[in-house]
């Protein structure tokens, strides 16, 4: 009997130490998120009403990029999208390739550009490229211009004695 006793005593103590551990882990997290620096510093600049309230982050624009990808093939606007206007860019990159022009694009055709690349690349034209002549035809990346929102360039530099 005292073996049940012992027993339920500490399934009893392990349920009771679960749920303070937990209660503990609870009361340690901070419900709200702290303010952003921003707040702060501009409710120490301005201490008036408006000032309580947080300055939010600018909202993203509603379009998806779901909704950007459907107005990009939806070339005439008109809310949807026909074959011809998913076959256009198509039509075009393929009469770039069919070089003679007859509707067909043979494998010669459609392999002129890596052969010119292998061509060009192969410096010493002995039909092979090496590690080096092949890092030549690695493809150039774009890139993008650094976005500022710091307007129009700075002014050049004035000295002290006025003299640019």
């Amino acid at each position: 009997m005292i073996r049940w006793a012992a027993a339920g005593a500490s399934a009893l103590a392990l349920v009771l130490a679960i749920v303070f551990v937990w209660k503990s882990h609870a009361a340690n997290r901070d419900p709200v998120p702290p303010a952003p620096l921003v707040a702060a510093s501009v409710a120490a600049a301005a201490p008036t009403a408006a000032a309580a309230d947080p300055v939010l982050p600018p909202s993203a624009s509603a379009k998806s990029k779901e909704e950007k990808r459907f107005d990009r093939a939806d070339k005439n606007k008109d809310g949807r999208i026909a074959m011809e206007e998913l076959l256009e860019p198509r039509r075009k990159a393929f009469a770039k390739l069919d070089t003679n022009h007859d509707g067909v694009l043979s494998f010669d055709e459609w392999a002129v550009k890596t052969e010119t690349k292998f061509r060009d690349a192969d410096a010493d034209h002995n039909s092979y490229l090496t590690r080096a002549e092949y890092a030549t035809t690695a493809p150039v990346r774009k890139t993008k211009p650094a976005r500022c929102a710091c307007g129009p360039a700075a002014p050049a530099a004035v000295t002290e004695t006025g003299e640019e």
